[in-house]
Formats: C-alpha cells, structure tokens, sequence
C-alpha cells in the first residue's frame, strides 16, 4: 500500500528547478540512506546503472511497504498490534518498477506478499547471514535483513524473480502514505460498490459513488482486503491498482506537475517519509519523473506477479512458469508489456462513463485496448497476471469477477 505514496513521489517531483531546489534543502534533514548496492539476478554481474535523462535510460527501481506497527502512533500502538508486527515488519507490498531504454512503456509489477519463493542468502544488521531459502512467503525477507539490510534482501529476490537488476529501492510505513495522500490533496477514487471494513484502523464505511481519499482513510483503503473483491492479498492488490491508476490520472492532468507550491509539499512530505536506497537522490527523482511524463497515462500498466494457487494451500500462490518467461524476457528486452484481455483484478471493474462527483458510476465488466507505440516491440501476459492501465477509469467493487 505504501508504494502508492512512492509511485506518487515518481510521478510528482519534476517539472522544474524550484522543486529540485526545494526538495534539495529538505533532503539534508532527511533520513539516512539505508545499506544497499544494485541486486543484478542470480549468476549475473553487476552493471553501471544506464544513464538516464529525459529521451533516454532505462529505470528498474523496487519499492517496499512495510507493514510494521513500531512508531504508527495511536491505533497500532496496542499489544496485539505490536506483537503481530514491529521493528522493521515485512514487505507486506513489493513493487519493482520499470521504465523500458526508450521512455515509451512503464511497468508497475506487484509482487504478492503471499506468493512462495526462494529467498537468497542476505546479510543481516548483526553481521550475520540469514541463508537462502528455497520456498518461503516472499514477505518475510524484510525481516531477515532488519532495518538497515532488509531493502538489500527483498530487492535481491526481487531480482530473481524478474531477472533484471534493481538500480534503486525505496521503502515506507504506514505513517508514509497518510502524509503522502495529505499533501496531493487526496485522490479521488470510485467505488462501484460500498467498502464496508471493520478490520482496518480506521475502519471503512465508504458508500457507492466517488470519494476523495487522503490521511488515514486512504491508508485504511490500501489496506483493505475484505471490503473489495473476494478478500486477501490479490483483491487488495487490485484495490491498489484503482487507487495508482486514479492517483497517476491526477498528478498529469490536476495542474499539480505545473503548481510549485503543491510540489514544493509533496517534495517535502517524500523526504520525510521514505527510507531509500544512496542513489535515489532528488536528481534521479526528477529525471525518473521526467521519464514519466514521456511515456504517458495509456502506456504505464499495473500489474500483478504471473502467479497460480498453490495447490497445496490455497491461501499462497506460487509463480505461473510461462507468464513468469514472458515477464522477464519483456523486462530484459526493455519491451512494452501488455496484459490480455478480460485481465482486470478482482476488485476492479471499468467506470462507463467517467465517474462523477455523486452517486454510483455505471461499470462494465469489459476492457478498453489502450495505445501503444507503433515501434516497441509488445510483449502480452497470460491472463494469470492481472491489473490494469492507468489511463482505465476503473472503480473498486465487492464480489466482482
């Protein structure tokens, strides 16, 4: 959930001297960067990080949100809270995003926390090392890190599973995406049907029709699983999906690109709120938003990790072999990625038309192709990835197929 901060963050601070002036002076009180080098996949040496300006560079960047409840303040301060997760808690989101050599197709790939994989051997902040693991929940490689090397661990199985090297990494807690969400402005999200949730802090009673989510109620929403969908991690990953989408419609057609008093808070509200790897300076941020903003609403895509029900147990999936190839081969051929038709995530449903202020949009359950450049070469994903891109008006909904 917290990457949707990040992925705002990407998209925002750019346009301008003022803004990189601006978040230039925030950043010397700033946290500290955490340990971390680039994560090439496995067998593979590590390679200097492309030069990357506004035509050109290709930028494979993982971002993690931490579901730790140490430091979130009231709500997540009790007993049961802490015990379920402190300290530096577990990749509960992992988002490696990549923009192809030719800034014509951006891809957002989510990795399920629940999805069970090997984990490599990693260093710990204690010196030591926590060995490799040949099938474990991907959520857990924060943990063996800790709070320093967690970022390192979960980008170097990252790599792995995307074969491509992680140039940048980035994490937040939940404290992250409320001050995020606070300072755009909230993000204006449809619901085809009412989110009811009771199970999140603060709990959820969203009617049908279009809200404006910001501060604690947007971090609840990226939480929920029981309000959307069918529940679990894939219906929240779709949730996700409607609020990026919404988020990235936004920050390119709001004026807030062009608005160096809402940059100006948006900048500092990023350096304040995200743990980051050393190169992922505020010249990089602003090159990588640069970036963006060439490729485009219809070309930016969401979506999930190729990945199957474990048969062993239905509560974890396992990664789909084929969609899997096709991924990476995509990812390492910086070509532009596609998903099949009818690949809409589980909480998400098409608006038709837009979405207004009031009331319940009409939905249609069918998926509009979007443009893509005529000279990339596209790659097409089974339908075991899901999700969506960001030029679809979607709405989040209960239940739906």
């Amino acid at each position: 959930m917290r990457i949707t901060a990040l992925s705002g963050v990407v998209l925002l601070v750019s346009a301008g001297s003022i803004v990189g002036f601006a978040a230039w002076s925030l950043s010397r009180d700033a946290p500290p960067p955490v340990a971390f080098s680039a994560a090439p996949p496995s067998g593979q040496a590590v390679h200097q990080a492309p030069a990357l300006n506004a035509y050109s560079g290709a930028v494979t960047m993982l971002v993690v949100a931490s579901d730790t409840r140490t430091g979130q303040g009231a709500g997540f301060d009790d007993p049961a809270n802490l015990a379920g997760s402190s300290g530096v808690g577990h990749n509960d989101t992992n988002l490696l995003i990549h923009i192809n050599q030719q800034h014509t197709s951006m891809v957002v790939v989510d990795l399920p926390r629940d999805l069970v994989v090997p984990v490599p051997a990693c260093e710990a902040d204690d010196g030591s090392t926590h060995p490799a693991e040949s099938a474990v929940m991907l959520n857990e490689a924060l943990g063996y890190g800790g709070v320093n090397h967690g970022l390192q661990c979960v980008a170097t199985a990252v790599a792995q599973l995307t074969g491509v090297q992680i140039d940048y990494a980035a994490m937040l807690t939940f404290d992250g995406v409320v001050t995020m969400t606070t300072a755009v402005g909230g993000v204006p999200v449809c619901l085809a049907t009412p989110v009811h949730d009771t199970d999140v802090t603060p709990p959820l009673d969203l009617t049908a029709g279009t809200h404006v989510l910001q501060g604690a109620e947007a971090a609840a929403f990226l939480r929920t699983r029981y309000g959307v969908g069918y529940g679990g991690d894939t219906a929240r990953i779709s949730n996700q999906q409607v609020f990026m989408s919404a988020l990235a419609r936004q920050l390119t057609s709001g004026g807030t690109l062009s608005n160096p008093v809402r940059l100006y808070s948006l900048a500092a509200a990023a350096e304040q709120s995200i743990q980051k790897s050393p190169g992922l300076t505020v010249s990089t941020l602003t090159e990588i938003a640069v970036a963006i903003r060439r490729v485009g609403l219809d070309n930016i895509v969401f979506l999930q990790y190729p990945s199957i029900a474990d048969p062993a147990n239905t509560a974890r999936l396992l990664p789909d072999p084929n969609g899997v190839a096709i991924l990476k081969n995509a990812l390492a051929t910086n070509q532009t990625i596609r998903l099949s038709p009818g690949s809409l995530g589980q909480s998400a449903t098409l608006a038709t038309p837009s979405p207004s202020a009031t009331g319940a949009p009409r939905v249609s359950p069918s998926i509009a192709p979007s443009a893509t450049h005529s000279s990339a070469p596209v790659a097409v994903l089974p339908r075991t990835s899901t999700g969506q891109s960001a030029a679809q008006q979607t709405c989040s909904a209960k239940g739906n197929g």
